[in-house]
């Protein structure tokens, strides 16, 4: 019988050369995203040998914009948010604008329409979820204050893309496009963004009323039979019926829909467990994706246009970056902030791709725009890693060689010193505790219920700033630096308590201060078994560690349990 294996071919190509590349891409270092697209550029019509369907192609790139939106959705924490909003959303929001009118700039300057450059900036504006949450990962940084900032950014970008990405079907005949096929261009255009700005907001509301209410009753409902193919496959229905269904119903975008099936899924009680389970297929159809956007790429345009690729490197490198570290330093956090923020969005990705696409198919880019785009994001996610690697020697050039940047960093700061009016009381055998997460939040409480004095030093100035409005001594700055142990008196204080962090952090804080009082008690949080093994070697401090802690109080009520049991009378 006759077998129709365009599809089967594609796949199986597809998937081959996604292997072979994404391995040499991981032993070479880079992203693994990177080889993913080079396998898609082999097998494009664009290049000799085997060529994949790239009708087929485009439908499996849709599946994978909607599974890598459902992550995004996943990943979106309004609390981490914001912790971080006063940087966070005036930051992005205005390095967005800053990209956007270089994009533009450059664009118009080469001869292209408004609508063009406008898209073009757009596109080159925004950074990808997966290069950035690996690289911070990769070096630890996830759940520090400088990578909190760094994702609560990009979280806003993602937003602001999310907005773009609903409007532009709306805004393509104003922008100089047409409209996508079945859209009614009879009706004026302020009417047709009114009524797509309408079914959002309808959407939206839906959503947050309804679907953050039934999607988790359902996966809770699903769960008790203990079932893990029947839990999976409700996470994926979920993910790709919402998504359809804001298509056929609302009207808008299935990304939209398929973020927002992210997000309502992300507050169920099985949340870990669908992230998870769903990971394996999520990331299955992100590389058909990455494939798809490299079979549509020309590497003429590497011969034909090696300026204006250069052009586009410099404004999603530098620019982009400079931008970023001016607007954290304008928000008055430290160097090391701005340099992390700075390299974080050093690179451009999929929402650029899914951008440039839909640009396509409006008809405000050109095939010679999204190949630029697509150069763009080869060279700035491969050149990624080694911005990040030049953090430490930039930061150390800096401070050893820049007054300025001294002075910018810490100069007229009120919150990298104690005011005035703190109590002297407070700056003499004091607590100081480092970092005001879970672990220092319970233990300032229980301390400041007994009337101990606490003295807190913090990376996140809002934290700081809060603090200080509840009349608690605070300081803001990186405890690994001696001006912020100097604030916080530690000279005089009787313990420092030190919450989870880095080892080669806490080593320097202790360093620090041993040497401005060598008689201080040192208390440290250990993240894991090995550290606090590690730490007790070394002996720099008492080390308590969760597991180890929990074990010892649970071990205590148990033994005064059994002797309460053996002193009470026989009955």
């Amino acid at each position: 019988m006759p077998h129709d294996v365009n599809l089967i071919i594609l796949l199986a190509v597809g998937f081959g050369m996604a292997l072979i590349f994404g391995y040499i891409a991981a032993r070479l270092r880079l992203p693994p995203l990177i080889g993913y697209l080079i396998a898609g550029i082999i097998i494009s019509p664009n290049t000799p040998g085997v060529v994949g369907d790239i009708q087929l192609a485009n439908q499996l790139a849709e599946l994978g914009v909607m599974f890598l939106m459902f992550g995004v959705g996943m990943h979106f924490s309004l609390s981490d948010l914001l912790q971080v909003r006063r940087i966070a959303l005036p930051g992005a929001i205005l390095q967005i604008a800053v990209a956007t009118l270089l994009g533009m700039v450059v664009s118009m300057f080469w001869g292209w329409s408004f609508g063009s450059a406008l898209i073009f900036g757009l596109s080159l504006s925004c950074a990808s979820t997966v290069v950035l949450l690996k690289a911070l990962g990769d070096r630890g940084l996830l759940d520090s204050v400088n990578g909190k900032i760094a994702v609560g950014w990009l979280l806003v970008e993602d937003l602001v893309m999310v907005l773009a990405l609903v409007l532009l079907p709306a805004t393509a005949v104003l922008l100089g496009g047409h409209a996508l096929p079945g859209t009614d261009t009879s009706q004026s255009i302020w009417i047709t963004i009114g009524l797509t700005l309408l079914k959002v907001t309808g959407f939206i509301a839906f959503m947050l009323i309804i679907g953050k209410r039934l999607v988790p009753m359902i996966m809770q409902f699903v769960a008790r039979l203990g079932s893990r193919e029947l839990f999976t496959l409700t996470v994926v229905a979920a993910a790709v019926s919402i998504a359809y269904g804001s298509y056929a119903v609302f009207g808008v975008s299935m990304a939209l829909g398929a973020f927002f099936a992210g997000m309502v899924v992300k507050e169920s009680d099985f949340s870990h467990r669908a992230e998870e389970e769903t990971l394996p297929l999520r990331e299955i159809f992100a590389i058909l994706f990455f494939v798809s956007v490299g079979m549509l790429f020309d590497p003429r345009i590497l011969v034909e246009e090696p300026l204006h690729i250069l052009a586009v490197v410099a404004i999603i490198m530098v620019g982009k970056t400079l931008a970023a570290m001016a607007l954290v330093l304008f928000f008055r956090y430290p160097i090391n902030t701005a340099l992390t923020v700075g390299a974080s969005l050093a690179q451009i990705g999929e929402f650029s791709f899914i951008l440039a696409t839909l640009g396509l198919a409006l008809g405000l880019l050109t095939p010679e725009a999204q190949n630029l785009i697509l150069a763009g994001a080869l060279f700035s996610i491969t050149l990624n890693s080694f911005i990040f690697s030049a953090i430490e020697p930039v930061q150390r050039w800096i401070r050893e060689r820049s007054h300025l940047a001294r002075l910018l960093e810490r100069s007229g700061d009120p919150l990298a010193m104690l005011p005035d009016e703190v109590d002297q009381e407070y700056l003499r055998d004091q607590v100081v505790i480092i970092g005001y997460g879970g672990v220092g939040r319970r233990i300032s409480e229980n301390l400041m219920e007994q009337n101990i004095k606490v003295v807190i030093a913090e990376e996140n100035r809002e934290i700081v700033e809060k603090l200080r409005t509840q009349g608690i001594a605070a300081v803001s700055g990186e405890a690994t630096e001696p001006n912020v142990l100097i604030q916080a008196h530690i000279q005089h204080a009787r313990l420092l308590v030190i919450s989870p962090m880095d080892i080669l952090d806490i080593h320097r804080i202790v360093d620090i201060s041993k040497q401005l009082n060598p008689e201080i008690q040192v208390l440290i949080c250990a993240e894991s078994k090995e550290e606090a093994a590690v730490i007790r070697e070394e002996n720099i401090g008492e080390v308590f560690y969760a597991k180890e802690e929990m074990a010892k109080n649970m071990s205590h009520h148990i033994l005064n349990q059994i002797e309460l049991a053996h002193q009470s009378p026989a009955h």
